[in-house]
């Protein structure tokens, strides 16, 4: 019905029609306003099954829809979707709303079961973030509480970025024996806390903040494997962690307390490659329950009157794109795809058009308009099938006449060449176009030059020659070549004379030390072998430090569940060699060898 794809580092400029063009799907795209390939977030919604009545970009709905300068949350009431922080709400945030949504993390789309924000959350992985980071989730907070509080149900999905307890994170023991924190404090960290203040079921350290007292989110994958651990959603790609399942669930799909019974799946898709993150999906049942009354759900996920009983009533069209649709874009409005052009047959001209194709009147041909006319007809291609006499006719579109375009004709001062019936070609007395014999006409005759075989036209010496068949299509260069064989035998020996007298002068060269020189100076360095009798591979030290830049050889194998380096395994073992040390002892081994031998 909907997907949602956060983190998508791209800019406008760089949206390409598989994007955006998508035949049957509508999106809709928040993008960064300042920085270039960062953040980003984008709905799909199919346009079989759903049609979004409003959407909207930014969690504090101060920005404005495209071609517009009234922001969201001034918009009439009619045409809000509602629940924006209260200036309260926004002053718990260090940071400002209009900064917290120029990142592009955020779209919002009301559908009359429920609304859904597609979110991508700040990382924790710089401490100058910090205050972004904590603004944000604070902001959202208030505006899925707010939205509840409006009666109206909420879905929340996408990349959070927190991890709630210690079942949805490999690296829990290892975080908590380094900070010393038990379990309960470990789940109550600023993020994590708010976070789990949201959610039915969340652990919280303490009485829970003011304003924060009702939990009002399910976990709805959560609730569908309470006990299942290594349920990971994103994993470290630099150390290779995904093979060993050491990762983190940070990923999710949250809805209303009263929404919990809509669902008949959720689960994430672990092995689906091509991001360090794997999808995470929930499933809503056909038939839902809402105030006691049974619904099909395509009725509530559609503009009223567009499916009833779940058929489909009113069709879908053009003119159901809301402002934010990707489909709307400047770049992309009235584009056809590939697919349209092919499954609507084109447009027939005015003039053809009128005329029925039971009409028994033999049609008369149009006389060729005069080259002064400044309309242009527009040109029609007709296939006549097998037809032996079928050709492609095009009918010469008269021309604009207008100063900087050639004349049709012009006056030439040079002579063409006829070709006679013996095959002789000779200059012709009339007007035309200069035959590409022409080309090759020296410009000055030399003084000296007396030739029976050559015509002279004004004094100008153009070579006579007779044009075979080949001629007709590749012309002879009226140039002979002068080189003769006796020349080139005289050079010929002369280079080896001197070839021959060099190499005598030169030092032998024994081919194979040489070979075997270039052998050792081009190879790859022989890799060490690690615990488990397998080639290391080598990697480069980027933290800051003495040892920044300097190359290392480690075990090739992925990191283990535990997260750290094991023995006796299948995992990653302790194998680590600097590649300096390690280039030393290779050559010594070298030397050695040769001293053998």
């Amino acid at each position: 019905m909907a997907r949602q794809a956060d983190e998508t580092k791209i800019q406008r400029k760089d949206l390409r029609d598989d994007m955006v063009l998508v035949p049957g799907w509508d999106c809709y795209w928040s993008l960064p306003r300042h920085k270039k390939g960062y953040a980003g977030v984008v709905i799909y919604t199919r346009n079989s099954v759903c049609a979004p009545t409003r959407a909207e970009e930014g969690i504090a709905g101060v920005l404005c829809p495209p071609n517009s300068k009234t922001s969201f949350r001034d918009l009439p009431e009619d045409q809000q979707i509602g629940g924006y922080p209260t200036m309260e709400q926004l002053s718990e945030s260090e940071v400002d709303a209009v900064t917290l949504d120029s990142e592009g993390r955020c779209v919002i789309l009301e559908f009359p079961a429920f609304v859904i924000l597609g979110v991508y959350c700040p990382a924790n992985r710089d401490e100058s973030r910090d205050n972004f980071r904590l603004g944000f989730l604070n902001v959202l907070d208030a505006r899925v509480r707010n939205l509840v509080k409006m009666g109206k149900r909420v879905i929340l999905t996408g990349d959070i970025n927190i991890s709630r307890e210690e079942i949805d994170t490999a690296a829990a023991e290892e975080t908590m024996r380094k900070n010393g924190l038990p379990g309960l404090e470990y789940c109550s960290t600023p993020a994590r806390r708010l976070f789990n203040q949201l959610l039915v079921d969340g652990k919280v350290f303490g009485p829970p903040d003011e304003g924060r007292e009702q939990p009002v989110l399910c976990d709805v994958t959560r609730a569908f494997h309470p006990t299942r651990k290594g349920m990971y959603t994103c994993w470290e790609t630099k150390i290779n962690a995904r093979p060993g399942n050491f990762g983190s669930r940070i990923d999710y799909v949250l809805c209303s307390a009263e929404m919990k019974d809509w669902f008949s799946d959720s689960n994430i898709q672990e092995g689906l490659l091509g991001s360090d993150h794997c999808p995470v999906y929930a499933m809503i049942k056909d038939e839902i329950e809402i105030d006691g009354a049974k619904r099909h759900i395509l009725d509530m996920v559609n503009p009223p009157g567009m499916f009833q009983g779940g058929k489909r009533i009113m069709q879908w069209s053009m003119k159901d794109l809301l402002p934010m649709s990707g489909k709307l874009i400047p770049e992309f409005d009235r584009r056809r795809s590939i697919r349209d052009m092919f499954s609507k047959k084109p447009a027939l001209p005015k003039e053809q058009s009128t005329a029925g194709e039971d009409s028994q009147e033999p049609t008369r041909p149009e006389p060729t308009p005069e080259p002064t006319t400044c309309s242009a007809q527009p040109t029609s291609f007709v296939s006549k099938g097998n037809s032996a006499d079928s050709r492609v006719k095009s009918t010469p579109s008269p021309q604009k006449s207008s100063v900087g375009k050639r004349p049709a004709r012009e006056e030439s001062n040079i002579a063409p060449l006829k070709k006679t019936k013996s095959g002789t070609i000779t200059p012709a007395n009339g007007k035309g176009q200069q035959s590409l014999a022409g080309f090759f006409k020296p410009k000055t005759a030399p003084a000296s030059t007396t030739g029976s075989g050559n015509n002279s036209i004004n004094g100008d010496t153009i070579p006579t020659f007779v044009a075979t068949d080949r001629d007709k299509l590749f012309p002879r260069s009226p140039f002979p070549a002068v080189t003769s064989k006796s020349d080139t035998s005289t050079s010929s020996s002369q280079m080896v004379t001197r070839i021959t007298s060099n190499a005598s002068d030169a030092t032998t060269v024994d081919p194979e030390a040489a070979k075997q020189s270039w052998g050792n100076l081009m190879r790859r360095p022989v890799a060490p072998m690690c615990e488990h009798d397998e080639p290391c591979k080598t990697m480069l030290t980027k933290k800051p430090g003495i040892n920044c830049g300097r190359s290392f050889w480690m075990c090739a194998r992925p990191l283990g569940p535990s997260g750290q380096k094991e023995k006796g395994t299948e995992w990653r073992c302790a194998t680590f060699i600097w590649a300096s040390d390690w280039n030393g002892i290779e050559k010594e081994q070298a030397s050695k060898a040769r001293e053998g031998n």
